[in-house]
């Protein structure tokens, strides 16, 4: 089990540039199956969770090269053996119900092992076994997976998805993308991770209407077989972890290629908390889509809000982002209302943050006051079942009074790349022993 030691206290300064999406990425490669041609794949994010992907997909024949460290070439078998799947690698990870989605427009019958993925409480799939009956694919829930049956696959023109999940939209994007007759989705997520998707889709000659709101609608190809290249854009979670790091401790220091769209309601909360910023620049991503900026940050004396703070599918405050404002809170004359409705289980990871010297009470497995502000003083603590409780503990670690230990980081390690090391170029004492 690796660990990290902290030695915080400190403000920190100088430049971190946003790294790509881990949704998107993990999306994008499950998606690449519907090409029969090669997909290439820039800037993918060299994590944990990429890691399991491709160890699931490479033992159903996929073929992966890395070039360049972060480029991506992913070449599809003449024939998928799900027989033969990594059971081990494939309940690491949440992603794999996508394969539900892309695999039945080329089988008729397949078992994908149960998904893993952060622990939050109850997490449904039943929203994708919705959707996806809708095209004519059923998916039977067993004791250790899910059978995934079809006959004919067929348009679903007027789909409503059960909730409006990042990767239910995503599941029914595959499966309408190799359709020919027009499927409408409505309900869906508008969030960064399903554009991205839409774009790479784009790039195959897919047509989709309506890329940023909750209506989409697709016109597919039934074969498609062509070599693609396609740009991955930045991660808007990563950026938020980097400001509410900047607001915590107090520290100026300027946060390169922050997707911009995707974080416009959290810097306006944060703004009302008196945080100070500044926009150094704008431009495009490297997809020539997505609105990127520079963001240089400033020292702030902080203040609670007078309205709860919840996280709402985009355009509202993303729900992943949600837990970069408790330690913000900890640091803000006065108490911080937080509402994590999305989960049953998250919030009570947020309470580790007393062990540091904060003051937070949790009502109910959703509701917490955070009263503020309060001086933290660096502790141990096991690092929580989850990615983001976990990363939010190194921001209040970073912000405590001497050292702290956060054991067993692989959580953490499957959404952040070489976060000591990155941290490091800030100023920050951290040590990552195994």
């Amino acid at each position: 089990m690796s660990k990290f030691i902290i030695q915080g206290g400190q403000p920190l300064k100088g430049t971190i540039t946003t790294n790509t999406s881990k949704n998107a990425a993990i999306a994008l490669i499950c998606a690449s199956l519907l090409n029969k041609g090669t997909t290439t794949l820039f800037g993918v994010p060299r994590i944990q969770e990429v890691e399991r992907i491709i160890e699931v997909l490479e033992s159903i024949g996929v073929n992966f090269e890395w070039f360049k460290k972060h480029d991506l070439k992913i070449t599809p078998p003449k024939r998928i053996d799900m027989k033969k799947v990594n059971k081990k690698a494939a309940i690491r990870t949440r992603i794999i119900i996508l394969l539900a989605g892309v695999l039945s427009h080329d089988l008729k019958e397949f078992f994908l092992p149960k998904a893993g993925g952060c622990r939050l409480g109850k997490r449904t799939v039943n929203p994708h076994f919705f959707a996806l009956e809708e095209f004519g694919i059923k998916v039977t829930e067993k004791s250790n997976g899910n059978l995934v049956t079809r006959n004919v696959i067929k348009a679903a023109p007027d789909l409503v998805l059960y909730e409006s999940g990042d990767t239910v939209t995503e599941n029914a994007l595959l499966a309408a993308s190799r359709i020919k007759d027009k499927s409408v989705i409505k309900f869906a997520s508008a969030n960064y991770q399903v554009q991205d998707l839409c774009y790479f889709l784009e790039t195959l000659g897919v047509k989709i209407k309506g890329i940023g709101t909750t209506t989409l609608e697709i016109k597919g190809k039934k074969k498609i077989k062509k070599n693609v290249k396609h740009y991955l854009s930045e991660d808007p979670i990563e950026s938020m972890f980097y400001i509410s790091l900047a607001a915590t401790t107090k520290s100026s220091f300027v946060i390169k290629r922050c997707p911009i769209d995707f974080l416009d309601l959290e810097l306006l909360k944060l703004k009302k908390m008196g945080f100070k910023y500044k926009v150094l620049k704008k431009y495009k991503a490297r997809n020539k889509k997505t609105n990127l900026v520079d963001i240089k940050t400033f020292p702030s004396d902080l203040v609670a809000l007078p309205d709860k703070i919840y996280g709402r599918p985009y355009p509202g405050l993303n729900i992943d982002n949600l837990p970069f404002f408790v330690p913000i809170a900890t640091q803000a004359k006065g108490r911080t209302f937080i509402h994590d409705w999305a989960y049953e289980n998250r919030s009570i990871y947020f309470t580790e943050f007393n062990k540091l010297g904060a003051s937070i009470q949790l009502n109910d497995q959703h509701r917490l006051f955070v009263e503020g502000p309060t001086k933290l003083t660096g502790t141990e603590i096991m690092c929580p079942s989850a990615l983001r409780p976990g990363a939010i503990l190194i921001v209040g670690m970073l912000a405590a009074q001497g050292e702290s230990v956060l054991r067993d980081v692989y959580q953490v390690e499957r959404g952040y790349e070489d976060l000591h090391k990155r941290l490091l170029t800030l100023g920050a004492k951290i040590v990552k022993k195994d």
